[in-house]
């Protein structure tokens, strides 16, 4: 109990009350300063550019990126680490880090009250403020774990920068789709990918790395498996 409390809880306090001072520090103390000055410029020229296309696309990574979409997508990976006997860890690893980024999602959005950006709302607008973004914090934290997940099983470099590529720009284009569609500020998706690379790297010390380090890449098994057959 004590290792957790140290691994995981301590530190995703840590985290929320991180979130929580930045929010704080942009809507209270540096409101009106440069550069957050610059960021009502950054909507108003998205909000210029929207297009029939663009606005199609928008809706694609927005709605990949929702909450029953993140539930879903994250519920059957879980389902088939648990189904192909990955070891624990990682199905444990990939709820708990989605899980941990919801939270303290929620949780900043109780304190800091942001209002949306002043241009035409695209999509109706959830009971919560604008800071941070659920849809960039939720993509980077579902995507960026399985990529993860991926890379620590991945027997190919080639395959492994592929996936990460990928699942790197999901998050991304979330990010950029919700600036888009005049949901957020520029410093609200910012914050969400903080708030991702930090629960994951929270879950994978507190999960992965539970008892020992995760499993090495097969390929770095394979020298000492040749090295215990030459001197057998």
């Amino acid at each position: 109990m004590r290792q957790v409390l140290l691994r995981v809880l301590l530190p995703l306090v840590a985290l929320y009350a991180l979130m929580v001072a930045f929010g704080l520090f942009i809507t209270k103390v540096a409101d009106g300063w440069w550069p957050l000055t610059v960021e009502d410029r950054v909507n108003e020229s998205l909000e210029a550019a929207r297009s029939g296309t663009l606005t199609a696309a928008s809706l694609v990574f927005s709605t990949i990126a929702d909450t029953w979409s993140v539930i879903g997508v994250c519920t059957l990976a879980v389902a088939i680490l648990l189904v192909t006997r990955r070891p624990w860890r990682e199905p444990i690893f990939l709820a708990s880090a989605v899980a941990a980024q919801a939270l303290i999602f929620l949780c900043t959005t109780l304190v800091i009250d942001r209002p949306r950006p002043d241009v035409v709302h695209m999509d109706v607008s959830p009971p919560t403020s604008s800071f941070p973004s659920g849809h960039t914090s939720a993509a980077a934290t579902l995507y960026c774990g399985l990529a993860l997940l991926f890379a620590l099983r991945a027997t190919d470099r080639r395959w492994e920068t592929l996936v990460w590529t990928i699942f790197v720009l999901i998050p991304v284009g979330v990010a950029l789709t919700r600036l888009y569609r005049g949901m957020h500020h520029p410093t609200d998706v910012l914050a969400s990918f903080a708030n991702a690379a930090a629960c994951v790297t929270i879950m994978y010390h507190g999960v992965l790395r539970w008892r020992g380090a995760p499993p090495p890449r097969p390929e770095q098994e394979r020298p000492a498996v040749s090295l215990a057959r030459r001197h057998s």
